[in-house]
């Protein structure tokens, strides 16, 4: 099948957050199972190329509600794989410092930023004369793709192609003022409750979902969710109405990246069968951030941006009560709400031998928590997918999630035959403090079956392919659908 990917961000050209992992790493597994797959994405001023990007002779005339606008194409592909990468250059747009915003806040001409995109990707391919099959798009920022595939282009060698749209997180919606809405270039009769219409706003996420063929989200338990009032941020009734349509698969890891056996982070290599350099990996991290150097203290670490949404505060409000009555230590890597940050640094300057903690992002220390952390804590409020979880279980660290989204798709509860982490359901520190203390209690009283969650993790299969073959079968409905 020929498959087009439009989107903001994709790694490691342009990435922000967990949408640009999958777009950089499902297209070439793709191309391995023999699609023809081509990507779209904005020509942003930091762009991260291995090599100049090809600037080509085509010169788009982008059709929109502000006139017709000309953008120039430029040519690379994904690093390390043969997927061709079209980059969309548009200076007044795209050559900016932020994907979506600055620390002042979303860029007030997104709609028209993003809307360029969408509508620029597809007279790409009606001035390439390459149709594809299905189009690919993520989250609000080309949800307007659809609508127009079944509105202004069905009359066009694009009308017979189908959308597939993928919700990372249900949160970020595209939500702008009714005024701005003619600069897409879509029929007004598209603001309407069964399309874009949102109690006087245009929601760009609404209508993509109403207009798509087929809608996917990054895990089953996430897909269930969404179809409630609790996780349905206000589109659950058009979930619901969708649920025929909406399928759920989880995202992989990128392998090579995270891989224990040869990771250049980490102090010792780490594997299923030999666990020993996972003992060298906690000397290191140990001695990192200053601990007590005793191994036989049980080491909890968290990798994680701190919002509302991963539940750190559940831990900040438990931590003197876990720490004060364990043998426990903690070390964190993260930033985000400033409050967040000043109460972890307070536990760590008040308990350096027991807490150590980097406020920011290190690469070289994200590894090196997974490969010498105990147990990596994750009490997220809602998780779509979830990626540190996956990384930790491939290196060995035992996850303690929250029982959501992700996290329920990918950890199996310690009783179980192969079980590979511990789960806590309800909301509450009480029931996190009441998880953690079993963590504890399992380090101290059976290593046996420490050693057995740890390599049942490092077994588990986390990579793209099978995701990969989830996501060919779906191009099929979609296309089958849109034929029929």
């Amino acid at each position: 099948m020929k498959i087009l990917f439009v989107a903001p961000e994709a790694a490691p050209l342009a990435k922000e957050g967990g949408l640009g992992d999958v777009v950089g790493a499902l297209p070439p597994h793709l191309e391995a199972l023999g699609h023809d797959v081509r990507l779209v994405l904005p020509q942003y001023r930091g762009l991260r190329t291995t090599q100049p990007p090809r600037r080509r002779e085509e010169i788009l005339f982008v059709h929109t509600g502000v006139g017709v606008q000309f953008a120039a194409v430029a040519e690379t592909e994904l690093p390390g794989s043969k997927v061709p990468v079209y980059l969309l250059e548009y200076q007044e747009y795209f050559d900016r410092a932020g994907i979506y915003h600055t620390r002042e806040g979303a860029y007030p001409d997104n709609h028209r930023r993003f809307g360029l995109l969408s509508r620029g990707a597809l007279e790409l391919c009606l001035v390439l004369g390459w149709i594809p099959d299905v189009v690919h798009v993520h989250d609000w920022t080309t949800a307007l793709i659809p609508a127009y595939l079944n509105t202004i282009l069905s009359g066009t060698p694009l009308g017979q192609t189908a959308s597939v749209l993928t919700i990372h997180n249900l949160e970020h919606q595209g939500r702008f003022p009714v005024e701005t809405f003619p600069d897409t270039g879509l029929p007004g009769w598209t603001l309407r409750p069964d399309g874009f219409g949102d109690v006087g706003a245009a929601n760009w996420l609404k209508g993509g979902l109403y207009h798509a063929d087929k809608l996917t989200t990054v895990s089953p338990t996430y897909a269930e969710e969404i179809k409630g009032p609790v996780g349905g941020c206000g589109l659950d009734g058009v979930l619901r109405f969708k649920a025929a349509d909406l399928i759920g698969i989880v995202n992989g890891i990128d392998e090579a990246a995270w891989d224990p056996a040869t990771d250049p982070h980490l102090p010792a290599p780490i594997s299923a069968d030999d666990l020993s350099g996972r003992t060298v990996a906690r000397e290191a991290l140990r001695e990192e951030f200053g601990l007590d150097p005793d191994l036989s203290r049980p080491l909890f670490g968290v990798v994680s941006r701190l919002f509302a949404q991963k539940g750190m505060d559940l831990f900040l409000d438990i931590m003197d009560r876990f720490l004060g009555s364990t043998r426990a230590q903690f070390v964190l890597l993260g930033s985000g709400d400033s409050l967040e940050e000043e109460r972890f640094a307070a536990e760590a300057r008040a308990r350096p031998r027991e807490v150590g903690v980097y406020l920011g992002y290190n690469e070289r220390l994200a590894h090196l928590i997974m490969g010498g952390a105990d147990f990596l804590v994750m009490p997220s409020r809602f998780e779509p997918c979830g990626l540190s979880q996956q990384y930790a279980m491939r290196y060995g660290a035992i996850p303690v999630v929250r029982k959501t989204g992700g996290l329920a798709d990918t950890v199996l509860p310690a009783e179980e035959p192969h079980g590979t982490g511990f789960l806590f359901e309800p909301i509450l520190s009480e029931a996190l403090l009441e998880v953690l203390l079993r963590a504890v209690d399992l380090w101290e009283t059976e290593p046996t079956r420490v050693a057995a969650l740890q390599q049942n993790g490092m077994r588990r299969d986390a990579s793209w392919g099978a995701s990969a073959r989830q996501y060919s079968q779906v191009y099929e409905w979609a296309a089958a659908a849109r034929r029929g």
